[in-house]
């Protein structure tokens, strides 16, 4: 009992540290380009401290990387290749004095207004490509005492008008599969339609599978989303297609003739509206994927283009 009262004593007696951290006035921390970024940087210490300066830093940037499988191709490019920056701002929030032991809070307020001749592109977070947006506060201190640092991610929206597309009908057999081989491919019909090419990113990717023919049994049908991520500069550029998720939309030897709903929501971060600049592209297809009981594997590709229609609520 002894030794536990002690322990409890010298947990309360013990200093907690001083915290700086950032609030933003939503909690989905989602903006967009022309809108004022808001918030307040929040101090707290159990005794208070004296500092000589709050700073805010916001960085927006891109950051490419090179696949490994091409960084001898392009050269020149791998070792020349810098982050693409989109938006950068410092604001001093306080010049300096004290805070006290009830701790303080100081609003500010960011214009979110890109760099010329760019603009803010939606978050992402790739393998090769990453736009991320940051904000990150400092408190400077005396020589003898430690400086305080915080940061924060907030996402940025990109908006463009969703133009309508007519669905689009497909049919897959053994004559129409490309990269065949010299497989021996059992003789099949698959047909199918897809909404639409020009997807929302905020509603699900929809369509039907509908198996007609089958000589063999199915064991799987599968649907793949890809992203599609190219980089490069004068010398050419090199694309990476790699997968975000893959969703089993029917398990076993499915009845013929019967229609297989598709239904996939598009996962937040990992995808965000098509895009093309000079310097890189991201891209996502669709892999409608078929495999037999005898291991035999069909993929039908789709490319789509995604358009965020309206902000997230």
């Amino acid at each position: 009992c002894l030794c536990l009262c002690l322990f409890v004593a010298a947990m309360g007696s013990k200093q907690q540290p001083n915290e700086v951290f950032i609030h933003l006035d939503r909690p989905s921390k989602k903006y967009r380009e022309g809108e004022t970024l808001k918030g307040t940087v929040v101090l707290k210490s159990l005794k208070g401290f004296n500092h000589s300066g709050i700073t805010l830093f916001m960085d927006g940037s891109v950051s490419l990387q090179m696949s490994a499988k091409n960084s001898g191709v392009f050269e020149a490019f791998y070792n020349s290749i810098k982050p693409v920056k989109l938006i950068g701002a410092t604001l001093d929030v306080s010049k300096g004095g004290k805070i006290t032991s009830s701790g303080h809070e100081i609003p500010f307020e960011i214009p979110l207004k890109a760099t010329p001749g760019n603009s803010l592109h939606e978050t992402y977070h790739g393998v090769f490509i990453n736009i991320t947006y940051i904000l990150r506060v400092e408190v400077k201190r005396s020589a003898f005492s430690k400086d305080l640092a915080s940061k924060t991610e907030f996402m940025i929206e990109s908006i463009d008008p969703l133009e309508p597309t007519d669905a689009l009908q497909f049919e897959i057999t053994p004559d129409s599969v490309e990269n065949k081989r010299g497989r021996s491919i059992p003789d099949f019909k698959i047909s199918g339609c897809i909404d639409t090419q020009i997807c929302d990113i905020a509603n699900p990717f929809t369509g039907y599978v509908c198996v007609e023919e089958a000589k063999r049994s199915i064991k799987s049908i599968e649907l793949q989303l890809v992203r599609v991520e190219t980089c490069g500069c004068a010398e050419g550029y090199a694309s990476d297609p790699t997968e975000i998720q893959n969703i089993q939309i029917a398990d076993g030897n499915v009845c013929r003739g019967v229609q297989i709903p598709i239904f996939m929501s598009f996962p937040r971060l990992f995808t965000c509206p098509s895009l093309s600049t000079n310097n890189f592209k991201i891209q996502f297809e669709v892999n409608v994927v078929v495999i037999f009981t005898s291991n035999d594997l069909i993929t039908e590709n789709f490319s789509i283009k995604l358009v965020r229609s309206k902000p997230t609520q």
